[in-house]
């Protein structure tokens, strides 16, 4: 229950922030500070612009990858662990979203840019921070709450 939550959390902030970007940022950037800037882009690619030109093949690994999270999620024994699959499976959904449903060739909408690191987006950075967790957790070897 718990990574559902999450994950269908996620995926609304996520597909409500690239509706914001492409409505706000199609007319140019926002400088915010430093160096971060919000700008739009589209990756048809994977993470950090892999596999640009292979669409199809990102799309058929992500639904794999949607199917073992859900596996995952669902033998989750801890309620800490589930929702830090739900942070990762919301990210994979939110971004399979953009690639099924908007009209942009199958390409993610991004639009933080911080121009010492790949352009990204709320799924994206659920995603790392998800993976990040889960790793930390298994290094610890030890249950999360």
């Amino acid at each position: 229950m718990v990574a559902g939550t999450v994950a269908v959390t996620v995926v609304a902030v996520d597909q409500l922030t690239k509706w914001w970007a492409v409505t706000r940022l199609a007319s140019g950037p926002i400088h915010l500070i430093g160096t971060l800037d919000l700008q739009l882009s589209f990756n048809p690619g994977s993470a950090f612009s892999l596999f640009q030109g292979h669409t199809d093949l990102v799309l058929v690994v992500v639904c794999i990858l949607i199917a073992a999270l859900s596996v995952l999620v669902w033998r989750s024994t801890s309620l800490g662990r589930a929702a830090i699959l739900g942070l990762i499976l919301g990210g994979a959904l939110g971004n399979l979203a953009d690639r099924l449903f908007r009209g942009d060739h199958r390409a993610v909408v991004d639009f933080v840019d911080l121009h010492f690191w790949p352009t990204f987006n709320f799924a994206d950075a659920c995603i790392t921070v998800g993976c990040v967790l889960l790793l930390v957790s298994l290094v610890r070897g030890s249950r999360i709450p």
